[in-house]
């Protein structure tokens, strides 16, 4: 049992517990076996019970609409599974089966309540860890739903990266042109008439000026490869960026349409026993007065 109640403490929605509070809570759970490949829940499930792994292996994952098996996670000794639907009381949001012969903790949703009647100020620690958490998806939200490739290709620009991109975007403008031809215009025409006096550095046909230029070419060559290769690994990054949010938006569609459809087989169901309790009705004589 003290191992269990070492293994709650590890557990993030139990972590500000007391050492009591902990006990009480280990003698609430009871203990669970699962046959390797035994589905533990599946999505859509009502969530009512939480999981803490003893031992084994349990892997979480999702099906996408065109039936792709999307792992999310693979959870292990100590680890918790079911813990959103525990805390909400809303249906499983994945699908948990365990890959290897698995021993877990388990307790339900009316135990939990129990508890809380029994020690009032646990509740409070329960909603300070889930505030936290909530603050924390909140941060990674920001952060990974939308980014701006063109920010986060500049975070990771080098120096000399940088120097390479500010060479190429010059060496392809109109301004090195302009002034590109304006120095060799220049150089032409004073080595051209400098031929009548004798006072030439450079004589047609200008050998000293395509060495410049060879070795012009020669810098900038890898230079502007450097800046291409630079531009490759951004669009990368971007169509990246784009497959994490059209994955994200499918997983929110499919989510709706396996909402929707629990929605409607709810109803169909209701609506079932409402006609069968009319024709129950229907069907017995009432009695004669």
């Amino acid at each position: 049992m003290s191992a269990d109640v070492t293994m709650i403490g590890e557990v993030p929605i139990f972590a500000l517990l007391d050492d009591e509070e902990r006990d009480a809570l280990a003698h609430m759970m009871d203990t669970r076996d699962f046959k390797q490949g035994e589905t533990m829940f599946e999505y859509g499930d009502s969530g009512t019970d939480l999981f803490i792994v003893r031992n084994g292996r349990v892997e979480i994952f999702i099906e996408s609409t065109e039936g792709e098996k999307i792992v999310l996670g693979e959870h292990q000794q100590g680890d918790v599974v079911g813990e959103l639907s525990f805390l909400d009381g809303g249906s499983r949001t994945a699908t948990a089966i365990a890959i290897e012969d698995t021993q877990t903790l388990c307790m339900d949703r009316d135990r939990l309540l129990d508890f809380i009647d029994k020690h009032p100020h646990a509740a409070i620690d329960l909603l300070t860890v889930v505030g936290r958490r909530l603050r924390a998806t909140n941060e990674l939200l920001r952060t990974q739903v939308s980014r701006n490739p063109n920010v986060e290709e500049a975070e990771m620009l080098t120096f000399g990266q940088r120097i390479a991109d500010k060479v190429a975007t010059f060496g392809g403008s109109w301004s090195f042109i302009i002034l590109f031809g304006i120095a060799m215009a220049v150089w032409v025409v004073m080595n051209s008439t400098a031929l009548f006096l004798k006072k030439y550095f450079d004589p047609y046909p200008y050998i000293l000026l395509n060495l410049f230029l060879s070795m012009i070419a020669a810098l900038q060559a890898p230079v502007i490869m450097m800046s291409q290769n630079r531009q490759v690994a951004k669009d990368r990054l971007k169509s990246d960026l784009d497959y994490e949010v059209n994955l994200k938006a499918e997983l929110e569609v499919a989510h709706l349409h396996h909402k929707l459809d629990h929605i409607y087989e709810r109803i169909d169901a209701r609506l079932a026993r409402m006609e069968g309790r009319n024709h129950n009705n229907d069907s017995d004589p009432s009695p004669l007065k």
